[in-house]
């Protein structure tokens, strides 16, 4: 019975080819997305699920209270060693001090080899890998940190480093160069790092490595000390003793902050523990992602597999006019209603065996590209991977439900006289208001997407070509690895004489950055600190100049090397209640402890991408912190301009691999998480209308086979040819108005919502609306009027001498 099944629906799908080819791509393209969304939302959901007893780590955080509540994933560098001395309450305790963007340099045989690692280095304490299950291939995990200036690897940056012939035994003792500052020896060999992990680094020296550092920071962050003030990389984590629960450790942290941190009622830090599988989804504290995105994204999948149904639906419900008397012989000869049910519901699933071939074969091509946009590491390979093999059975099985149910009860239904007379109506089939009804739900589907795409669109347009109050084009960031007077004086020089060059300046940070040191600070002869953090940028004298920033009171600063005078923002000046920004030249103020004269007020700029408000700044010297030159050239020609400035930089450094940034690819790390999620949306949306307008060819194909004889008539009583293509299109042109009237607003609801992720951003306009609503119907009237056209120029007596 089976086999007679199979065979059947085999020559039903040969015999109706177009039917059958409509279906594939629009089943193949709704489940290949479904594949895709489940393969990146099971790829997030199992980040760092690999360390046991998983459920009892946690990462102490910060809500740092000022004016504003603010959150950061890290906590100041003494917190865990205090924590771990005063309280028994976790079998674990370790800080992991971050530095992304390291250099690293290997001595192999006589040559040096130098290398920029982007995930950088950390430096944690020996309980780190007594927490994470990171397993040593080679060394001791018990001793492996417990002395300064040694390191951790992994096997592929030993094979990398020391060669890929190398045994993995004889890099023990070995030593590696860090910023050309710290020797470091090898200690052990990691097993690689999986990819679904929020900690990237591939090398882990101790803790106690930075007491030997030169930079200022690494030496802060090494001091007990360190009470005041946070660096966004240290963080601290433990794993609590069986039984004893997060929120009873949370309950004696404001004790504990009382104890170190010297809060006042106006500014204090609160400590809370984040469990390890939050990490990745909070983004208060740094999490990539957010569950909501991925929701979203797991729903649009499963939108679109329900739309390739809804079409699948439509079309065999049209179908089912063509099959009635092969129905009503059927049943004439003994064939019952579950016989009939069961060999429609065989050809529906031939079809989706098929299309689910189909779908796999397309996710598997767009991995790559999914992969690099999401920077993900996410394989559809179905050996590795029952996950996904459940899946796809799972998902074959819920369309053949889906898409063949309805149609096959409507096709066993059919009375066998009625069938045999070819006297079975529209309306036993459902009837055109229900597919009416499904081509209405594809489009709203699609133009909601639609709209969510001009908007996300209009919004980063809006953020990346805003003015931003400071001049971000065609300037080339350098890094400064070695920050001292003779190398900075070197670079100015030479960089001078370049003709392309124009102007020139050397920070710590561009005016929007990632990088930020907020600090709290006493203005004039206030005894308090101000309730309020600033932000601290430590730049030279011509930094205005080079990127463009106006003074709207005072002057510029001097040209020094350390903390001497300060410039302030617009900002900073309101939130410190003076009448006029001229009020605050001449005034003394302290920021991270260091003194200084306030001689200008700089106007307002973004320092923050859009998500945020512009916060409170001042600017001021300090040779040793520079990390960056930034370079305005002219764009004439930029590849032997950045050739030359490569040289330039090479011949000063050459310890160090050279790289630069242009400012505004710099800025656009703001809104990465925007970028990915509009290049998803934008596939989706057009897969979306791919399958709508699949369904509406198929349909009005339908519609003009059945209405032949009437178009004949019309054009025999005087109808023009526009006439009869109108009487046509204009059903089709009002399911696409019905849609909009219903995908608007819940489109606009949901954008509204997102749009209030950004400080500043756009207004939801009618131009959004009419640009989606316009360009559908255009699509619509493409897709229906070759057929339109067809029938309208057919020959009348051809026509009504069709049945």
């Amino acid at each position: 019975m089976l086999r007679s099944y199979v065979n059947i629906a085999r020559r039903n799908l040969q015999r109706n080819k177009s039917y059958t080819l409509i279906n594939l791509v629009g089943l193949g393209l709704g489940m290949a997305c479904a594949i895709v969304a489940f393969a990146v939302v099971g790829y997030h959901l199992n980040f760092d699920t690999f360390h046991a007893d998983s459920d009892r780590i946690y990462r102490v955080v910060t809500e740092s209270h000022r004016e504003d509540v603010s959150y950061v994933g890290a906590v100041p560098s003494p917190l865990g060693a205090r924590f771990r001395a005063d309280y028994d309450l976790a079998e674990r305790v370790a800080r992991a001090a971050q530095f992304e963007e390291q250099t690293i340099t290997v001595k192999r045989q006589n040559e040096l080899l130098k290398f920029t690692e982007a995930a950088g280095i950390a430096c944690v304490d020996p309980d780190f890998f007594a927490i994470f299950n990171f397993p040593l291939l080679v060394g001791n995990a018990k001793t492996a940190l417990t002395e300064p200036n040694t390191v951790l690897i992994t096997q592929d940056v030993a094979l990398r480093y020391f060669g890929a012939t190398t045994p993995l035994s004889t890099v023990l003792g070995k030593t590696i160069r860090w910023n050309n500052d710290l020797e470091l020896r090898v200690a052990g060999v990691l097993t690689n790092v999986p990819s679904q992990t929020d900690f990237p680094q591939q090398l882990y020296t101790s803790f106690s490595t930075l007491k030997g550092a030169k930079d200022p920071i690494m030496q802060w962050l090494s001091s007990n000390d360190s009470w005041g003030g946070i660096y966004s990389g240290m963080q601290c984590f433990v794993k609590l003793r069986p039984g004893v629960s997060a929120a009873s450790v949370d309950r004696i942290f404001p004790a504990f902050a009382k104890k170190y941190d010297k809060p006042t009622p106006e500014r204090f830090n609160k400590y809370l523990l984040q469990p390890l599988a939050e990490m990745h989804f909070d983004p208060r504290f740094g999490g990539r992602v957010e569950r909501k995105y991925l929701l979203t994204l797991g729903l649009i999948g499963l939108v679109l597999v329900v739309t390739a149904c809804l079409n699948f639906i439509n079309l065999a419900t049209a179908q089912a006019l063509k099959r009635a008397k092969e129905v009503g012989v059927r049943k004439v000869l003994g064939g019952h209603k579950g016989q009939l049910l069961s060999q429609f519901m065989a050809e529906t699933a031939l079809l989706v065996l098929i299309a689910t071939m189909v779908a796999y074969g397309l996710a598997h091509t767009a991995m790559p590209f999914v992969n690099e946009w999401f920077q993900t590491h996410i394989s559809l390979d179905l050996l590795q991977n029952g996950r996904l093999l459940g899946f796809l059975a799972g998902l074959a099985v819920l369309v053949v439900v889906l898409a063949g149910g309805y149609p096959g009860l409507v096709l066993a239904g059919f009375q066998p006289i009625t069938a045999l007379r070819g006297k079975v109506s529209q309306q036993q089939v459902g009837g055109f208001s229900l597919r009416r009804v499904l081509v209405v739900g594809q489009f709203v589907i699609a133009q909601v997407l639609v709209i969510s795409t001009l908007v996300i669109t209009s919004q980063m347009r809006y953020a990346k070509q805003a003015d931003l109050g400071f001049t971000k084009d065609a300037v080339v960031l350098l890094p400064i690895p070695e920050a001292n007077k003779a190398n900075i004086t070197t670079l100015q020089n030479q960089l001078a004489q370049l003709p392309a060059v124009t102007r020139m300046s050397f920070c710590a940070a561009a005016p929007a950055s990632e990088y930020n040191q907020s600090t709290s600070f006493q203005f004039d002869s206030r005894t308090n600190r101000e309730a309020f953090n600033i932000n601290l940028k430590k730049v030279d004298d011509h930094y205005l100049e080079t990127f463009g920033l106006t003074l709207v009171a005072g002057r510029n600063l001097m040209p020094s090397d350390t903390v001497r005078e300060y410039l302030i923002n617009q900002t900073t000046a309101r939130k410190l209640g003076l009448r006029s920004a001229e009020e605050a030249i001449g005034k003394i103020m302290k920021a991270n402890e260091q003194p200084g004269t306030i001689v200008g007020v700089v106007k307002d700029f973004h320092n923050l991408s859009f998500h945020e408000v512009i916060e409170p700044l001042c600017l001021t010297t300090s040779l040793t912190d520079y990390n960056l030159c930034a370079v305005k050239i002219n764009l004439g020609n930029v590849p032997s301009t950045l050739a030359a400035m490569e040289r330039t930089w090479n011949g000063i450094f050459p310890a160090f691999p050279y790289d630069y940034q242009f400012l505004d690819e710099h800025i656009g790390r703001f809104y990465q998480l925007e970028d990915q999620m509009l290049r998803l949306i934008l596939v989706f949306a057009g897969i979306a209308l791919l399958i709508g307008c699949l369904g509406l060819y198929g349909l009005v194909t339908f519609v003009v086979a059945q209405r032949t004889k009437e178009i004949g008539v019309r054009k025999v009583l005087g109808a023009s040819i526009s006439n009869v293509i109108w009487q046509l299109d204009r059903q089709f042109v009002a399911m696409v108005l019905v849609a909009f009237t219903i995908a608007a607003p819940l489109a606009g609801w949901a954008m509204h919502t997102w749009l209030q992720r950004f400080t500043y951003h756009i207004d939801l306009n009618v131009g959004v609306f009419a640009s989606a609503v316009g360009g559908t119907l255009l699509l619509t009237l493409l897709v229906v009027g070759y057929q339109s056209v067809r029938a309208a120029l057919m020959n009348p007596v051809t026509s009504l001498k069709s049945e």
